[in-house]
């Protein structure tokens, strides 16, 4: 886009500080308008805590497993000190958007803090973005050729079930708590639900799960989400199937939760996980001619453009797909298509996403649903995690590695890891997936031994004996 030198960015979560970033090293006059905080939601109420969390709940798990090692205590007891775990993820919230803060400033990134929306007048072939303070008021009027929004979502509320932050709660209110519940009740069993069920079980909490289908995360793999099932219970925690919550009302010291088909669920908390809405509203979007879709999403195609040439979007607001680093990436593809840059368009099917329960899953490229339909050829390979040499040494039995290839090429098309840090042993799959890589180049790659990601490459070593591959 010829002439582009004055970009704003409205929301400075992963999609708006990487792609502040990016125009900056490319030699644009970047300004970032963000109202909580730079990194954004992100990093100050969602990804970053609730990660934080799970990260304590693992100490935990690890302390109450150790006797599968030879570890024992005197009292077997894990005291969980809930004002210390709540102020270590604050701080530590704080120090990563103040990280991500002096980034973006030590690359001369203008940082104004206020509520950005387009401007009811717009200037020809330009847009002028107003920077609203908290009382209402315009501190700062700036103007660009290119806007970029990343205002990311907010939590899904039921009318019904409206939190007030003390029993009833979104998964923003937890880091508020002044004790852990008694009992806790997870409302849907999608990626954020089972995170939060599978986290605080493990901490030693009484917790159910309410999910409106026949298991848990019905949108993945349906083998992981059985081992997740299977680890959540043996832990204590119930699950509520095939319910969908209609009303969660306060009662003494506790809450009731409403099923729609009469049933009730009682404990003294409850949790919110029924899904995000855009946070679009209140941006002027009118005022430029952005589009969003019924759901208030604003479209984009693949380089993360809008209705409008000059104005791209990126991360949660588009609903592309709901992951702090697909919203980067869409952020930097955006200003390297606005700025002239050579870019490939997004590609959704090399994304490696993780769901953060215990254990973690961690997929990348093409699912079971396509393969098993046969929409997708494919040859498959499961190896059980418990015949890892690894995994028996630390006492990890509950996990597999699952691997995806072409018939005949055996080209790497997908694959599953069910284990403790599968986020992080997915990374060669996800390679592989990215660049066309056959299970021969995987099988043939020295790695270590003994890992957890040598199962990776003894899968890879088992497609390779299929006549096919020959």
């Amino acid at each position: 886009m010829r002439g582009v030198r004055r970009i704003v960015v409205v929301g400075g979560g992963p999609a708006g500080y990487e792609s502040a970033l990016v125009a900056a090293q490319l030699g644009a006059e970047v300004t970032v308008v963000e109202d909580q905080g730079v990194g954004g939601a992100c990093v100050l109420t969602d990804c970053v805590p609730s990660k934080t969390l799970i990260a304590t709940s693992d100490r935990v798990t690890a302390f109450r497993d150790a006797p599968r090692v030879g570890v024992r205590t005197s009292s077997g007891a894990v005291d969980v000190d809930l004002s210390a775990v709540n102020g270590r993820i604050k701080d530590l919230a704080r120090h990563q958007s103040d990280d991500i803060r002096a980034r973006l400033v030590s690359e001369g990134v203008t940082v104004l803090t206020g509520h950005g929306r387009f401007a009811a007048s717009q200037p020809p072939r330009a847009h002028r973005i107003d920077v609203r303070a908290q009382d209402g008021t315009v501190s700062h009027t700036v103007e660009a050729d290119v806007v970029l929004l990343s205002t990311g979502g907010v939590p899904r509320v039921l009318d019904t079930a409206v939190p007030d932050g003390e029993r009833i709660l979104s998964w923003r209110d937890l880091y508020d708590l002044p004790e852990l519940p008694e009992h806790l009740v997870v409302i849907g069993s999608g990626v954020t639900g089972a995170e939060f069920a599978s986290g605080y079980s493990e901490l030693g909490l009484d917790v159910t799960l309410v999910s409106s289908r026949d298991r848990v995360l019905p949108g993945e793999d349906p083998d992981a989400a059985e081992v997740i099932e299977k680890v959540f219970t043996s832990r204590g925690g119930t699950l509520v199937r095939r319910a969908r919550a209609s009303a969660v009302k306060r009662v003494g010291d506790g809450v009731v939760v409403q099923l729609q088909d009469g049933r009730t669920v009682e404990g003294s908390h409850a949790l919110l996980c029924v899904g995000s809405v855009p946070n679009t509203a209140g941006l002027g979007l009118e005022h430029a001619g952005v589009r969003t879709d019924a759901a208030g999403y604003i479209g984009v195609d693949r380089v993360s453009r809008t209705s409008v040439p000059s104005v791209y979007a990126a991360g949660d607001c588009t609903g592309v797909l709901l992951l702090a680093s697909v919203a980067g990436m869409q952020g930097r593809i955006a200003m390297w298509h606005a700025l002239g840059e050579a870019v490939a368009p997004l590609r959704l099917k090399t994304v490696a996403a993780t769901i953060f329960t215990h254990p973690e899953i961690a997929t990348v490229g093409f699912g079971h649903d396509a393969i098993r339909s046969g929409a997708v050829p494919a040859r498959e390979v499961v190896l059980p995690l418990g015949t890892n040499a690894r995994a028996k040494m630390q006492g990890h039995r509950d996990g597999f590695v699952k691997l995806y290839c072409r018939p005949t090429t055996g080209i790497v098309i997908g694959g599953v890891i069910v284990a403790p840090e599968a986020s992080e042993l997915v990374f060669p799959v996800a390679l592989a997936v990215q660049h066309g890589l056959t299970v021969k180049d995987l099988a043939s790659t020295i790695g270590v031994y003994p890992s957890l990601s040598g199962s990776v490459a003894e899968a890879a070593r088992r497609l390779m004996l299929h006549d096919d591959l020959d």
